[in-house]
């Protein structure tokens, strides 16, 4: 289904009047989109199923709050990454991770990372132990940081298209990207004097 077809704007007043068939193929059609999102940003988490069901609680409790001025599909997302962003604020917890605390694949991939100036999220398409030591270091990021070096990053999504998404003005999350890659610099910086 398209994102601004009339279908969608007949299942949002069916959920409106209360019809349950029209919520349960909101959720049947957008399921994997949210999904999606929740293992874009929570990668570690276990259960994504449970933070779904969330975000579909959310839209439907929400469903009045929609306003025509952007497509059905796109509201969702941003409810969802919302939910993501709510969710990282809550594991405030941010571990400081030592070279030492790598595994030994992770350790040689960092090494070559470094020698070969790769930039530490860019890595993570490059092989299993890239994508778990870039994980390792945004969870030593804010919740905020996090999100936005994902998109940027990981999902290549534009400045424009995050703002969009997520209601943040732009210089906003251009400041945002440049402290949380300034961090991830001081902290592979720190893991190369430790490993001289």
């Amino acid at each position: 289904m398209d994102d601004h077809s009339e279908e969608w704007d007949l299942l949002v007043a069916g959920i409106r009047q209360g019809d349950e068939a029209a919520a349960r193929e909101v959720a049947n059609q957008l399921y994997p989109r949210v999904i999606g999102v929740v293992r874009a940003h929570l990668p570690s988490r276990e259960e994504p199923v449970d933070l779904a069901q969330e975000v579909f609680m959310r839209v439907f409790s929400r469903i009045d709050q929609f306003r025509r001025d952007q497509p059905f599909v796109h509201w969702v997302v941003r409810i969802a990454r919302n939910a993501c962003y709510d969710e990282l604020r809550k594991q405030r917890v941010r571990p400081e991770v030592r070279f030492a605390d790598l595994s030994e694949h992770q350790a040689r991939y960092v090494d070559t990372a470094l020698r070969d100036g790769m930039a530490p999220v860019s890595a993570v398409a490059e092989s299993m132990e890239g994508m778990e030591v870039v994980e390792r270091l945004l969870s030593m990021l804010g919740a905020r940081e996090q999100m936005v070096i994902r998109m940027l990053d990981v999902d290549e999504r534009s400045v424009k298209e995050i703002a969009e998404e997520t209601g943040w003005s732009l210089s906003k999350i251009k400041v945002t990207a440049h402290r949380a890659r300034k961090k991830l610099r001081d902290h592979l910086t720190k893991w190369k004097n430790e490993l001289t």
